[in-house]
């Protein structure tokens, strides 16, 4: 009886420590600060119940669940888009002006991997019935935020979307991964050449399989593969500067990836 008590104990520890490190990850991904005195610590509880219904939802599910509810079936000649994928994603529509007009979606989650972004796929992308999806996301794949993720992983994840979608008629927008040179919760681990590496791999297998490849890199990147002054929070999410230098690329692909679909 006491070793299952002892045992119950140290769950609780590691899961108040994983809990303590998902919410440092969490408030980074808004592009957050380090906490001062005024801001409220969590109780450990508190970060164990964080954990905990992470785990019981670790694709996060529910997030959009009732939001893709109340999306109501595309009208005639509707030109919709899905925006997919994590917090760079998920704060597009807050912190720039979000295509105004346009009917496109925004299906990001602040933290998320690939691995994430492929179990959700269908609720949140080809459930809504786009006529294409931008997919933009690996930085937390290379940031390790779940573990170590190696490049293949990323890469099959990335070709499951793409393929998923493809079979439901839906025209395919792989944006690159952002530069960063350091993450702020994940220290030394030197990204930018990881990253380079995969949005190589992003271009070829675009240009191979019929998808377009969207280069946001590019746009924002300096000579050390770190995004560029002016245009970051933290070195890795964009401010509203970033944000507008991203969308012209963006509205260009998914111009393209229309008329793509016009032509089927």
């Amino acid at each position: 009886m006491g070793a299952v008590t002892l045992r119950g104990k140290e769950m609780r520890r590691v899961c108040a420590v994983a809990a303590a490190w998902l919410l440092n990850i969490a408030l980074w991904g808004q592009g957050g600060t380090a906490q001062t005195p005024s801001t409220p610590v969590a109780t450990t509880q508190q970060r164990v119940e964080t954990l905990e219904k992470k785990l019981t939802d670790w694709a996060q599910l529910s997030y959009y669940r009732e939001a893709n509810a109340a999306v109501p079936a595309p009208v005639a000649g509707e030109q919709r888009v899905v925006f997919y994928g994590a917090s760079i994603v998920e704060y597009w529509k807050t912190r720039g002006p979000f295509f105004p007009g346009k009917p496109y979606i925004d299906r990001g989650i602040s933290g998320q991997t690939t691995a994430q972004m492929l179990v959700r796929f269908r609720q949140d992308v080809i459930n809504l019935h786009p006529k294409a999806v931008v997919i933009l996301g690996g930085t937390n794949d290379v940031a390790g935020n779940l573990g170590p993720m190696t490049p293949e992983m990323t890469e099959g994840n990335w070709q499951s979307m793409a393929e998923l979608a493809k079979a439901s008629g839906i025209t395919v927008i792989l944006a690159s991964v952002t530069p960063a040179t350091d993450f702020p919760w994940r220290k030394g681990l030197k990204p930018a050449e990881k990253i380079r590496t995969l949005n190589a791999w992003m271009k070829n297998y675009c240009e191979s399989h019929g998808a377009i490849f969207l280069d946001l890199h590019s746009v924002l990147s300096d000579a050390d593969g770190g995004m560029k002054d002016g245009l970051h929070l933290d070195g890795v999410h964009p401010n509203a500067k970033g944000y507008a230098l991203m969308e012209p690329p963006t509205q260009a692909a998914i111009d393209r990836a229309l008329g793509s679909t016009q032509q089927q």
